[in-house]
């Protein structure tokens, strides 16, 4: 593990058996609250595409909210949300995307990208894939190029990231933990 991937995992609380047994919730909160954590996370998720033209960022309710800000910001780049179904008060777009134990909706507003732009995804974690799989279709469904897929973390057992590579959708990770 790389430096920032050391400091980055060590900022990060594990909680076995959250939110079931034999299942290690990995809480972000805890890196969110060290500045230095949060603001070596953040530079680390935008350095790959500094100086691209990046035109919108798209987080993930609700963790990839705080963290796609920050990108933006940094980026110079549009910030849009993708919410869970009926959140949004505008004309929206809605897309069905599996869980690891069902299925789900989100949405966004139908003008919150243009055709044509290019948008990198944010969220704090990749497990199974399921929600940035369908945050990706729901942007490609309105013309959205996407550019990248970006995260905090990776489970890389459970092959969300495979998943977005299937899509031609890069990933950019900075801590890889094993298991669940």
């Amino acid at each position: 593990m790389n430096t920032i991937a050391s400091e980055l995992a060590a900022s990060i609380r594990s909680i076995p058996d959250y939110p079931k047994p034999g299942i290690i919730f990995r809480d972000i909160t805890t890196m969110l609250g060290d500045a230095k954590a949060f603001r070596r996370a953040v530079d680390a998720l935008v350095q790959p595409y500094a100086g691209t033209k990046i035109d919108k960022v798209a987080g993930m309710e609700a963790r990839g909210f705080i963290l796609g800000g920050a990108v933006a910001h940094q980026l110079s780049s549009g910030f849009v949300p993708i919410r869970k179904k009926g959140k949004l008060p505008h004309d929206i777009v809605r897309i069905a995307y599996s869980l690891e134990y069902g299925v789900d909706e989100m949405e966004m507003h139908r003008d919150a990208v243009n055709p044509g732009e290019r948008v990198i995804l944010v969220d704090d974690l990749i497990a199974t894939g399921g929600t940035a799989v369908g945050a990706t279709k729901l942007l490609r469904q309105i013309g959205a190029e996407v550019v990248a897929a970006c995260f905090v973390i990776d489970l890389p057992d459970l092959g969300g990231r495979r998943k977005l590579e299937e899509l031609d959708v890069p990933v950019h990770t900075l801590v890889e933990f094993s298991g669940h």
